[in-house]
């Protein structure tokens, strides 16, 4: 598509405008974060004309990842990049600015990734750093949208993946918080059921031995030891034994 037959200004910011506004779903919903990356993808794919397939680069530490792609293919071209650590997914994040690329251009900087594109047929990309977090924003990533079409962005493009992730980023964070509190309240579950476990092991070894409750919670802490095992598992076990030896 040559600049003249792309769509007008308006039209094109109508449709970034739109996108951002199916974010408010995601916002107010509950999801795991990956369903919530997957969405956010999704409509970064409405938001920009001539997007024909989107991935979101995750930066954690030493790890990167692709945990959303809208094309299984693309994820490859992000995989290259990850471990290679060079490409314009990992330029955008680590530079925090949008990186727009034509990939015919692109051989002599990132050759290796330039031949994978255009393997799948990519003739562009524009990526855009994901920040999340309020006050000063932490580095997710990059959101990259990647196109069949030579001439398909350019530096308005740029302007409108800049206001999309500003969204995309709040809806990230409000996911980010949402799963934590819920991996919070699983692991006090968790914790709570093992403690009444391991109590009443105690007390069917009190009941059994005729020993103290200090003298049942170390045996229970020797066992665990002598076996290996969690304690809140070797009283689970023992448990089980006991209801077994009563049917």
């Amino acid at each position: 598509m040559t600049s003249a037959e792309r769509p007008d200004p308006l039209r094109r910011l109508d449709a970034t405008a739109e996108a951002i506004g199916d974010l408010r779903d995601v916002f107010a919903a509950e999801e795991p974060l990956n369903d919530v990356l997957a969405r956010v993808a999704e409509t970064a794919a409405r938001a920009i004309p001539d997007a024909d397939a989107v991935s979101i680069t995750v930066l954690t530490g030493d790890q990167r990842s692709t945990p959303a792609s809208t094309d299984e293919r693309i994820i490859a071209l992000d995989h290259l990049q990850q471990v290679s650590g060079r490409g314009p997914c990992i330029e955008a994040a680590e530079g925090r600015k949008p990186v727009r690329v034509e990939i015919a251009t692109a051989d002599r900087r990132w050759p290796d990734f330039a031949e994978q594109a255009a393997k799948l047929g990519v003739r562009a990309s524009l990526s855009a750093p994901l920040l999340v977090g309020d006050g000063e924003p932490e580095l997710v990533g990059s959101l990259n949208v990647y196109s069949y079409t030579a001439s398909a962005f350019d530096p308005f493009d740029e302007g409108l993946i800049r206001l999309y992730t500003v969204s995309a980023g709040q809806a990230i964070t409000n996911a980010r918080r949402w799963q934590k509190t819920r991996d919070n309240v699983t692991s006090l579950e968790r914790a709570l059921t093992s403690r009444a476990e391991i109590d009443q092991a105690k007390g069917a070894l009190m009941a059994i031995h005729g020993c103290t409750p200090d003298e049942a919670f170390q045996r229970l802490v020797s066992a665990s030891q002598d076996q290996n095992i969690k304690l809140h598992e070797l009283a689970r076990q023992f448990l089980a034994s006991l209801r077994r030896a009563e049917e």
